[in-house]
């Protein structure tokens, strides 16, 4: 009917971009929520200076982090698709 079914590989080599995606992302989210936040927790600040780190930090790797996952899942969209039909090589011409 028109549907064009997906591969097992194709579906497997969706889900592992997907998890890359989720993974990166996290990794990122976290390593910028450390950079922003980490010194309300090593340095003692006024309260008020801990809070806006605290919430500067979650925030920003909250966007960056969900930038990441539209990224990658992005790019993997755009990516060419090997052609399911074997193409002839070069040499697999006849030769006079």
């Amino acid at each position: 009917m028109g549907m064009n079914r997906r591969s097992q590989a194709e579906r497997d080599a969706m889900t592992v971009e997907i998890g890359y995606a989720l993974l990166s992302a996290c990794f990122l989210g976290a390593v910028v929520f450390g950079a922003i936040a980490g010194p309300a927790a090593v340095w003692r600040l006024p309260s008020g200076a801990e809070r806006l780190l605290v919430l500067a930090g979650a925030a920003l790797g909250t966007v960056l982090g969900v930038l990441r996952v539209v990224h990658v899942l992005w790019r993997y969209a755009g990516a060419p698709r090997p052609d399911s039909s074997p193409s002839p090589g070069p040499g697999s011409g006849s030769a006079d």
